[in-house]
C-alpha cells in the first residue's frame, strides 16, 4: 500500500468530518445560498488550507457547481468538482529532482522534531533503490540523538556516514562529507543538519556558512535543499517555512509525518504562498515511507468519501 492510500486510510476522522460536514452542508441544496459557501470557506480553513486559499477555492466550487447545475444531494459529483479544483490549486507544485553532476549534494532543514533524520533515511533508500550510492552527513552536531539516529540508519542502508563530535562545527562535517563523497565515488550525499530557530541571524549566518563551504569544494552545490514539514504543525508551517526561505533558497519541502492526525491542506497553503515545488511526502517510520507527491493522488486522499 503506497503512501498516499494509506494517508487515505489514516486521515481517518479527520477527513470523515470534513467530507461530512460537506454532505451535511449541500445536502437538500439546489439554489446555493451565500451562506453555504460561506461555511465551506470555514470548513477549509479548518482544513489547514489558509483564508486566501480556502476563499479561492470556494469560489470556484461555486462557480462549476452553479455552472454545471449540480444537486446537492449528489455528493459524488459535489466532491468530484471540490478534488478537480484543488487538484488544479496543486498543479504546478510537484517537483523532480535537478539533473546535475555527481556527486548530488542535498541539505534538509527545518526545525527540530519535523522528522529530518528520519526523511534522510527514507530519502537515501530512495536513491539506493535506483542503484546510487549514497553517503550521509551527520551535521547536526549540537543532538547527539540525532547523529546517532543517523548512525543507526547508516548502518542499516549499509551506506557510508560521516560525523563528527557532539558540539562540532557543522560545516567542518560537511567539509568532510564531501571530501569523502567525492574521494569514493559516491552519488549522492544527504546533509542532516540543525533546527535551531531560536534566532532567525544565527540560523541564516549557519546556513550561509554550510552554503558557502558546499560552494567552494562543489561548485554549483547544493543541489537542493528541502526543507522538511511536520504535515501536523498546520499554519505554524506557513512561518516556519518563510524564515527557512530567508535564510537559504530552498528548492522544495517535504511533508512529513502526514499521519491520521493530519490534516494535510497545510502543503496547498505553503506551496501557494511561497512558490517551492512539494518534492516528497511520507508518513510513519518504515524506510519506503516516502514517495513523489502527486497533485491528483493527494487531492484524492483529501476528499475521498470512505
Amino acid at each position: 500500500m503506497g503512501v498516499f492510500d494509506r494517508f487515505r486510510k489514516g486521515l481517518g476522522a479527520s477527513r470523515k468530518n470534513l467530507v461530512q460536514r460537506m454532505g451535511e452542508l449541500f445536502t437538500g441544496s439546489e439554489e446555493y445560498s451565500p451562506e453555504v459557501f460561506e461555511s465551506l470557506e470555514e470548513l477549509l480553513i479548518e482544513a489547514d488550507l489558509g483564508v486566501d486559499l480556502s476563499l479561492r477555492i470556494a469560489e470556484d466550487v461555486e462557480r462549476k457547481l452553479r455552472k454545471e447545475r449540480v444537486s446537492g444531494d449528489d455528493l459524488d459529483a459535489v466532491l468530484g468538482l471540490m478534488r478537480e479544483t484543488v487538484e488544479g490549486e496543486l498543479a504546478g507544485l510537484e517537483g523532480e529532482a535537478p539533473a546535475t553532476g555527481e556527486p548530488h549534494v542535498i541539505l534538509l532543514v527545518g526545525v527540530n522534531g519535523v522528522g529530518k533524520t528520519t526523511s534522510a533515511a527514507k530519502l537515501a533508500r530512495r536513491y539506493q533503490a535506483e542503484g546510487k550510492s549514497v553517503l550521509l552527513a551527520a551535521a547536526d552536531t549540537f543532538r547527539a540523538a540525532a547523529v546517532e539516529q543517523l548512525g543507526v540508519w547508516a548502518e542499516r542502508l549499509g551506506c557510508d556516514i560521516v560525523k563528527h563530535e557532539m558540539g562540532s562545527d557543522p560545516s567542518a562535517v560537511i567539509f568532510d562529507a564531501l571530501a569523502a563523497g567525492k574521494a569514493r565515488g559516491r552519488d549522492v550525499i544527504i546533509v542532516d543538519t540543525a533546527g535551531r530557530l531560536h534566532n532567525k541571524r544565527n540560523l541564516m549566518e549557519e546556513l550561509g556558512k554550510m552554503r558557502r563551504v558546499c560552494e567552494r569544494e562543489l561548485p554549483g552545490s547544493p543541489h537542493e535543499v528541502l526543507l522538511v514539514l511536520d504535515a501536523n504543525t498546520g499554519q505554524n508551517g506557513i512561518q516556519q517555512a518563510r524564515v527557512f526561505k530567508e535564510a537559504t533558497d530552498l528548492t522544495g519541502l517535504v511533508l512529513a509525518k502526514l499521519d491520521g492526525t493530519a490534516r494535510g491542506g497545510i502543503v496547498m497553503a505553503i506551496g501557494r504562498e511561497l512558490g517551492v515545488p512539494v518534492r516528497y511526502v511520507g508518513l510513519g517510520e518504515g524506510l519506503e515511507d516516502l514517495e513523489p507527491f502527486e497533485p491528483r493522488l493527494f487531492a484524492e486522499a483529501l476528499l475521498a468519501r470512505e
